[in-house]
């Protein structure tokens, strides 16, 4: 997943709309390690950031399936198994402390790597670099774990893996259309992202690095790359990590499997409990949506207008100086 693959031209050989959907939100085209980005990062660098985290318990569990393939309720059952603590794409955004600067600085080193002078090859992400971020967590699933599968597999070998599909590739086309397309064409979240830092990571760790670059969109359109991209992607990734895995230590799962094939292979008794079901697009992820209106795009539209009302204010009061 080193090299970005286009998204594909003949699925829109015009180029300037997505799949039928014209793109409105503005977007700058350029590298995302362009000298552009980098200022940006400074200007909205975190005034406290979080310290790196250290590991205390070995990684145990790796779920490496694409976004909207279980992945929430996946991190639920985990949970309820004994996994404390299992970590979610959700946390990238929504943990305590915000780690999202770090997810984006791993993002660029994997995609856009760079080598010295003398030749020597990019650094390797380790084990290291992810405890930095994940030091509390046993198991991960979501975006971490299938943006960085490569990675995490090789930065803790003696972790079991499990690859989350969903059977019907058309019902998952559509949820990751209903969700990822829909947030990445949020005006108000896009808006939120330049008035409040926060949101500005958010936006930023998402909507510029983790969904477009595993979807093969670095010009940060997912609508045109899930509807040209997402099939061969989750091919493509399916069979990395079916090289990667040796099969003792994978488990191929559909979340219509439940609990019996996941106990079994974590070696786990059998709750005696339905097997959870978080994310529903009216249920988990609208939550999340709602969160991130709370958390970010109403704060924003309230800095903005204090920002508004103290230029009037300093305005009328030169005015009335002068």
């Amino acid at each position: 997943m080193g090299h970005l693959k286009p998204s594909s031209s003949h699925a829109n050989p015009s180029g300037d709309n997505d799949g039928g959907v014209t793109r409105l939100l503005p977007s700058l085209h350029l590298s995302l390690d362009s000298w552009v980005w980098h200022l940006l990062e400074r200007l909205y660098a975190l005034p406290h950031p979080p310290p790196p985290r250290k590991r205390t318990q070995p990684m145990q569990v790796i779920c490496v399936g694409l976004p909207r393939s279980g992945t929430e309720s996946l991190q639920q059952a985990l949970l309820t198994l004994g996994y404390e603590h299992t970590y979610h794409g959700w946390d990238i955004v929504y943990d305590t402390d915000c780690y999202s600067p770090g997810w984006v600085r791993l993002a660029r080193r994997k995609f856009y790597p760079t080598s010295s002078s003398d030749g020597t090859p990019p650094e390797k992400i380790t084990a290291e670099d992810f405890d930095a971020l994940l030091g509390h967590s046993v198991a991960v699933t979501d975006a971490a774990a299938s943006v960085f599968a490569a990675e995490m597999i090789a930065a803790y070998p003696n972790a079991k893996v499990v690859l989350n599909m969903r059977r019907d590739e058309e019902k998952w086309r559509k949820s990751l259309e209903n969700t990822l397309v829909h947030a990445n064409e949020s005006w108000g979240f896009w808006f939120a992202s330049w008035l409040d830092r926060e949101c500005f990571w958010a936006w930023h760790v998402y909507e510029r690095f983790l969904w477009p670059l595993l979807f093969r969109a670095p010009d940060g359109s997912m609508a045109r790359a899930i509807r040209g991209n997402a099939g061969w992607v989750s091919k493509e990734h399916s069979s990395m990590i079916r090289g990667l895995v040796p099969k003792e230590r994978l488990l191929e799962w559909y979340i219509e499997d439940g609990w019996e094939p996941l106990c079994k292979f974590l070696g786990k008794p059998v709750p005696d409990t339905e097997f959870p079901h978080a994310n529903a697009v009216s249920g988990g992820w609208k939550a999340r949506e709602e969160q991130c209106n709370k958390r970010w795009v109403e704060k924003a539209f309230v800095n903005l207008l204090l920002w508004v009302a103290t230029a009037v204010l300093v305005g009328v009061l030169t005015v009335y100086m002068l």
